[in-house]
């Protein structure tokens, strides 16, 4: 019986071996972070900088299954909620557009060379550069921070969009055509089923983007939200709501991830296989 080859470029750790290294970074950092944590509490235990589980875990409970006492909401679910409702909002929204339009681009030559550039140079633009004026122009409701999550998502999901649609072999345009197919039919018919995987997985890959926008957005201007508690008790060293809120939208990126990820892997398992 070989000896599995754990490192270098032939190596297949087995199932079990697989599990090990994943939950091993986590692991360290885990035990790096209690190690510090018990180091300064040990010297002030009023130090708030690196919190214990059990302060973090008060201070989760507090939020989360607790009434506050100001507005009586449950504030961990309340910010979950507007949160989520921003972000999909505006990442919908640029997936849609942005699969509308780097489909056509990638069919037609002509809207290519109109739009293109454009698109090009509008992703070139850093949206929070751009946030105040965001701001001004829609202002500081729902409204502009949906803007500034397209902004941020929409013209990168078009590109990409765009390139996967140019990589479809011309043969089948032509023999759709051959066939008398319209060109409606070509591009929603025959090309849409091939890009879409394509696009789930663009936006995967924008989804942290987009969280990076939502909570700039929440932090200067909301009165509710997973970015704006953050940045509320920020101002009183609150690092025991901090952290578990830091975590909670870390939980909440890699739970949407997931599932997109699992979506591609059973409904598209012809994608993975040309990706392979």
């Amino acid at each position: 019986m070989k000896t599995p080859i754990l490192f270098g470029l032939n190596a297949k750790p087995t199932p079990l071996l697989r599990v090990f290294l994943a939950v091993l970074p986590f692991a360290i950092a885990i035990a790096a972070y209690v190690s510090a944590s018990n180091a300064r509490l040990a010297e002030n235990s009023a130090d708030k900088l690196l919190p214990s589980a059990s302060q973090m875990t008060k201070a989760i409970d507090r939020a989360a299954f607790k009434e506050d006492r100001r507005t009586g909401d449950y504030l961990l679910w309340k910010d979950t909620a507007s949160s989520l409702k921003r972000l999909l909002t505006g990442v919908g929204i640029a997936a849609f557009l942005g699969l509308l339009l780097g489909l056509n681009m990638g069919l037609f030559k002509s809207l290519a060379a109109s739009l293109s550039p454009f698109i090009t140079v509008v992703s070139m633009v850093p949206p929070l550069a751009i946030l105040p004026i965001l701001f001004i122009a829609f202002g500081v409701g729902e409204f502009g921070k949906i803007v500034l999550i397209f902004l941020g998502t929409f013209p990168i999901i078009t590109r990409d969009i765009f390139l996967a649609t140019k990589k479809i072999p011309r043969e089948q345009i032509v023999k759709a055509q051959t066939l008398g197919a319209s060109e409606l039919a070509i591009v929603y018919r025959i090309v849409l089923p091939q890009i879409f995987p394509r696009l789930l997985e663009t936006v995967r890959l924008s989804l942290g983007a987009a969280w990076l926008f939502l909570i700039a957005a929440e932090a200067i201007a909301s009165t509710d939200g997973l970015g704006y508690r953050i940045f509320l008790v920020r101002r009183y060293l609150s690092m025991d709501m901090i952290i578990p809120y830091v975590i909670w939208i870390t939980c909440i990126g890699f739970f949407m991830d997931y599932l997109l990820k699992q979506l591609i892997k059973r409904k598209y398992k012809w994608y993975l296989a040309a990706e392979d």
